[in-house]
């Protein structure tokens, strides 16, 4: 496992994952839209492939119900997301009311991912918050 020397890139592809947890507890299985017949693609985390590295550009929740639910995103020092080894928390336990969005991150507060780190989310409600990512993954 390299860290990517990100100064002379081979390529920049952009994508956007989302994830709506359907229970409550933690989960870190994001998808994004593969192809034009719009099948999805499982991103474990949205942990990078090796010898790359991806640029979170962004991070947003929005609660599509009628009641206040608290979401929690966290990033752990493993490629699969497992609770029990996270560092750092990039938001935890913050109330979203009913109808509205949360910008937990944006351009302005960007951050890499590393191939050996994942973003796992959690939802106090089951299926009231939806979790969208915006990156770009760097080789």
């Amino acid at each position: 496992m390299a860290t990517p020397n990100i100064v002379n890139v081979t390529s920049i592809y952009g994508g956007t994952a989302q994830i709506t947890p359907s229970g409550t507890s933690a989960v870190a299985t994001w998808t994004y839209g593969g192809n034009t017949s719009n099948s999805s693609t499982s991103l474990p985390g949205l942990t990078p492939a090796a010898s790359s590295v991806q640029k979170i550009e962004s991070i947003v929740v929005a609660n599509v119900t009628a009641s206040t639910a608290t979401a929690t995103v966290a990033l752990a020092n493993n490629a699969t997301f497992a609770s029990s080894t996270l560092t750092t928390y990039l938001a935890y336990q913050v109330s979203v009311p009913p109808n509205s969005t949360l910008v937990v991150t944006d351009k302005s507060t960007s951050f890499y991912l590393m191939e050996f780190q994942s973003i796992g989310v959690t939802s106090s409600t089951a299926s009231a918050l939806t979790f969208t990512a915006s990156f770009e993954t760097i080789t």
